[in-house]
């Protein structure tokens, strides 16, 4: 627990280090600085999102460990809070095996969670969670080999990737050339290492946000969110909801699965555990250890954000995951390469009933249908406010300035 909370920019100042500065590290810098935090915010390039908004910002390759320890001897976080996957996590494990920072929510759930072999391996085979069929592969031979033995339709994935990068379904033999060349330029870091599953087919794929914070009698305690319904294209997220309706059985195995992977990674702060449903069935899927994209919609459906849950756990505050109202996020697009980035239809999105807007300030629309913006609603009925999220979302264009 840290307590108390200093004062920034001070000698007393409790101050935390984002290690990536993207979206969810502006809502994380944000979330913390309210609560009196001095922020340093890093990431791969300049002007980043969170950079914006923090006290202090560096530009650095978080893949390099020694410009990840000479930041932290610089500053001398309390704190380390990893936002992305592409991370030296080796130097995080020593880092915080020496007592340099806390790392958030530890080093190893941070290192296991870079890699899709690591949290499956640890899901399905350390833990025994239901999963989909899957095979690692390190060659093209390997993949046919695999897809031999799970049949199609299949998924391919790079081991080290996120927000659908380097993703394909497969249908049939003709597409495994292609996805693998796909597979293997997709990822995060380079490697050649991918991970085949087979196809669920689910009802629908959920987001259970679950938090990890001190409860009333000092202990660590499990929190779930309302269960956030999502739809992705590509393996990246368009459209998430608050809450997706659940049986009674669905939604107790939900928490089951959570609470096991969450508890075996440990620490403190928020989990998005990504799950199959059907019927009464769960499967897991994969976990990040820190906000969710999807779980942006919280920002309009919660009192408390998947933001301040974060903020609020990892700083030992007490934390309330209560809904308070059924919401939509849908992702405002940049459909060009460049910039900087000017938006239009702002204020016609604003002025329908019930809607919020983010726009993340990202410097430029580096890849073409990159995620600039996101539309929130809330509304009395989930479909409501999903057509509500979805008219705001297309009436903002981003264009080049």
């Amino acid at each position: 627990m840290i307590t108390p909370i200093g004062t920034p920019l001070a000698a007393n100042a409790t101050k935390v280090m984002l290690l990536g500065s993207g979206e969810l590290g502006k809502e994380v810098a944000i979330a913390l600085m309210r609560l009196g935090v001095e922020v340093i915010a890093v990431d791969r390039y300049q002007n980043a999102p969170a950079q914006q908004v923090a006290h202090r910002a560096y530009t650095i390759d978080m893949t390099d460990g020694a410009a990840i320890r000479a930041l932290v001897v610089q500053e001398r976080p309390d704190l380390v809070v990893p936002e992305i996957e592409a991370i030296a996590t080796d130097e995080l494990l020593a880092i915080e095996a020496e007592k340099l920072a806390t790392v958030i929510p530890t080093a190893r759930a941070t290192r296991l969670t870079m890699n899709r072999e690591g949290i499956r391996r640890l899901a399905a085979e350390e833990l025994g969670l239901p999963t989909s069929p899957y095979r690692f592969a390190d060659s093209l031979a390997e993949v046919t080999q695999a897809l031999e033995q799970i049949g199609y339709p299949a998924v391919i994935k790079p081991v080290m990737s996120s927000s659908g990068h380097g993703q394909s379904v497969l249908r049939g033999p003709d597409d495994v050339a292609g996805a693998w060349e796909y597979a293997c330029s997709g990822g995060r870091v380079a490697t050649t290492r991918v991970i085949v599953e087979g196809f669920v087919p689910f009802d629908y794929e959920i987001t259970q946000l679950t938090v990890r914070a001190l409860g009333p009698g000092g202990q660590v305690a499990t929190y779930f969110c309302e269960p956030v319904g999502h739809r992705q294209v590509d393996g990246d997220y368009v459209e998430s909801w608050q809450p997706q309706p659940m049986t009674a059985a669905a939604k107790a195995e939900a928490h089951r699965l959570a609470a096991a992977v969450t508890g075996a990674l440990g620490g403190r702060g928020i989990f998005g555990v990504e799950l199959f449903v059907k019927g009464d069935q769960v499967l897991f899927s994969e976990v990040s250890p820190r906000p969710h994209d999807t779980g942006m919609v919280t920002m309009a459906t919660q009192r408390l954000s998947e933001f301040d849950l974060h903020a609020r756990a990892i700083l030992g505050l007490p934390v309330d995951v209560a809904l308070s109202r059924p919401g939509a996020s849908a992702v405002v697009y940049g459909r060009f390469e460049g910039g900087p980035v000017a938006y239009d239809g702002v204020a016609q999105a604003l002025a329908l009933p019930g809607i919020d807007l983010r726009l993340f300030g990202k410097p430029a629309a580096a890849l073409p249908h990159r995620r600039l913006g996101v539309a929130l609603a809330t509304a009395d009925t989930v479909d409501e406010a999903r057509r509500r999220a979805g008219e705001a979302a297309g009436l903002v264009e981003a264009r080049p300035a």
